[in-house]
Order: C-alpha cells, then sequence, then structure tokens
C-alpha cells in the first residue's frame, strides 16, 4: 500500500508563496518607514553638537563668564604650583637667558600650571587667541570641562557684557616669579590671567598660590580687590625687581630726596598687589611699581587690568598706553600707580627711560 501524504495543487503553492510574500513585504516596508523617519527627525544634529562659547566664526564672548574661567583656571594653576614645590619635585632647569643675561628658570610647576589654565580656558572658548609664557605640547593635550558655574561674588558684582571673540586675546603667565619659586621664596609666587579686549586690558586675575589669596578686576564692571587709603607722592616708596634696585635707586633718590625707600621683589603679579589694599601680613605695601628694561607681556597684563578698573595707571615710563596685541614683549620699561598724579610721576623721573637702555 502506498505511503499516505499530504499533496499540494499547483494552485495551492501558488497561494502560500504570495502570503509569504506579503508578510515580507509588510515586514520591511515597515522597518524602511522607521529608517526614513529616524533620518528626517535627526537631519538638525548632522551639523554636530551644540557650538561652545565663542568658538564660531564672529561669534561673541560674554566677559563675566571668560572673568569666571579666569579665577578658576588662574587657582587650579596654583594648585599644581603649590603641589610641586610642595612636594619638592621641581626638577629646574635653564631654558634660556634674559636679554640682560640672567638665566630664566623652568621647573615643573611651570609646566604642569601652564597645561591646566591653557586647556581650561581652550575648552571653555575654543574661538579665543590665548598666549602664555609656556609652549603647549598639542602631544599633550587634553580636554578640560567647565561646568558655567559663576562665582557668587562674580555673579553680584558683574552684568553679562558680550565682545566678539576675534577682539579678545587671553594672556597667561602660568607661575610668575619662577626664580623665587626655585629660591622658595613663596610669598613673590602668582599665577595670573589677562583678558585683552582690542588690546586693552580689560579683566585682570592675580592669585597667590601658597595662601589662597585671589584678587580679580573687569574695567567698567567691578572687583573684589581696592586701592589703599593714602599713597606717599613726596616720597614714595617704590617696588622694583630685584636686579634692577641699584639703577632705580640711584635715579629716585635724586628725584625725591634720600628718603625715599627702595623695596626689591620678585614677580610682576606681587608688585602690582604692592599698590594695593592686600590684607596678608607677608604682602608689602609701596607707592609705586617701577620696570627699567624689557618685560613680557603676560607678567604686566592682568595687574594693568587691576590697576585700570580700579582707575590707576601702567603705562612705559614714557607715559605710552601699553598695547596687548602684536608682540609678546613691551620694551619701554613701565610704570605705575593708583590714586596720584601718573603724569607728574612720569615728568619727574626722565632720566629712567635712560636707564632702560642701558
Amino acid at each position: 500500500m502506498a505511503p499516505m501524504g499530504i499533496r499540494l495543487s499547483p494552485l495551492g503553492m501558488a497561494v502560500f508563496c504570495l502570503l509569504g510574500l506579503g508578510v515580507l513585504y509588510h515586514l520591511y516596508s515597515g522597518f524602511l518607514a522607521g529608517r526614513f523617519a529616524f533620518f528626517m527627525l535627526s537631519e538638525p544634529a548632522a551639523a554636530g553638537p551644540e557650538t561652545p562659547h565663542g568658538s564660531a566664526a564672529g561669534g561673541a564672548v560674554d566677559l563675566r563668564e571668560l572673568l569666571a574661567v579666569s579665577v578658576l583656571a588662574a587657582t587650579r594653576g596654583g594648585e599644581e604650583v603649590k603641589r610641586v614645590r610642595e612636594g619638592n619635585v621641581l626638577n629646574a632647569k635653564a631654558k634660556g637667558k634674559t636679554r640682560e643675561g640672567a638665566e630664566e628658570q623652568l621647573t615643573t610647576g611651570d609646566l604642569l600650571s601652564n597645561r591646566r589654565m591653557f586647556y581650561l580656558l581652550k575648552s571653555a572658548f575654543p574661538a579665543v587667541q590665548i598666549n602664555s609664557e609656556e609652549r603647549v605640547d598639542t602631544a599633550d593635550q587634553e580636554t578640560v570641562p567647565w561646568d558655567h558655574s559663576i562665582p557668587e561674588d562674580i555673579k553680584q558684582k558683574i552684568q553679562p557684557k558680550e565682545v566678539p571673540a576675534e577682539s579678545v586675546t587671553v594672556w597667561i603667565d602660568p607661575l610668575d616669579a619662577t626664580q623665587e619659586y626655585t629660591e622658595d621664596l613663596r610669598q613673590y609666587v602668582t599665577t595670573m590671567v589677562c583678558v585683552a579686549v582690542n588690546g586693552k586690558p580689560v579683566i585682570g586675575v592675580i592669585h597667590k598660590p601658597f595662601s589662597s589669596y585671589t584678587a580679580w578686576a573687569m574695567v567698567d564692571g567691578g572687583s573684589n580687590i581696592k586701592a589703599r587709603s593714602s599713597y606717599n607722592e613726596k616720597t614714595p616708596r617704590i617696588i622694583v625687581s630685584r636686579s634692577h634696585a641699584g639703577k632705580v635707586e640711584q635715579v629716585a633718590r635724586q628725584t625725591f630726596g634720600n628718603k625715599t625707600v627702595i623695596i626689591p621683589a620678585g614677580g610682576a603679579g606681587y608688585k602690582v598687589l604692592a599698590l594695593l589694599d592686600v590684607p596678608e601680613k607677608n604682602q608689602e605695601e609701596a607707592d609705586v611699581y617701577i620696570h627699567v628694561t624689557y618685560i613680557k607681556k603676560w607678567d604686566i597684563c592682568a595687574g594693568n587690568a587691576v590697576l585700570r578698573a580700579l582707575g590707576g595707571h601702567m603705562t612705559t615710563l614714557t607715559g605710552e598706553e601699553i598695547s596687548y596685541t602684536g608682540s609678546d614683549g613691551n620694551e619701554g620699561g613701565l610704570i605705575a600707580s593708583i590714586n596720584m598724579n601718573h603724569k607728574a610721576l612720569i615728568e619727574k623721573l626722565p632720566d629712567l627711560e635712560k636707564t632702560s637702555h642701558k
């Protein structure tokens, strides 16, 4: 007897195949529709993530936010400076010589502070030009996020103010007074950030890593520091670089008399703070700050901005304003004062400009 089985007619086979094709078509068309909808909904994101502050060509940056990031950068750089010094792992070496022939020191503190400060500022404001004393190693690049928080004291005193990103230049000094740092003269050491708009210094931050004191100011904005109540114009106390004390002393005493006090000190940031009301015992006080030789702009920009915000002045020895664009050096020396007749002060010291070329 032949085995029993089910036999399908040709018509049945055709119907079965058509049903299978219908199911496959239904499933595949639904998949395509879903992919098309996903593509259409996702299309705006093709341009990439939200544009960071000041990253678009012709974009704007908020100076209040830039001040907040500058304070944070100076503080974080200071943490590295302090850690390296207290761990005594400076690894100091000469990186070159000044125009006067003195060796310029470079330490691990300089490099680590520079890395923290530069990449924090660059991550927050990628379109802004940043000039630093130390070279940035692109192979050692890191992303340092900023949470966009603004300290309460800045919120209370500073209003938002936008400027074109291309008009901004940031100058950072990751470790001012490196020579004194290697000698463990910690009181002179600062980290500094300055923001210049069209070459004019408008934001200055000076941070002292070993006491955690930070001074900041914004021109036509506000500050957390103020000038002292009085200054001596007749026999001023003049603060100068430790290596320049002899040059300035002779000219100053010829002008103001033998009672004129010359204060040798390290670091441009420290010297500017000496003109202001700083609540620290180891911060010396002076009436005038004078520098008689070539000096780099990252050394003086922050102090210049702070003085300008408080109504003071920092000029070349001949009274010219210092522009913070172009080259990184200032050829004409400097004289800084606050709550004094700055023009008259310059006129009393004509021989200082001659001294700067010796």
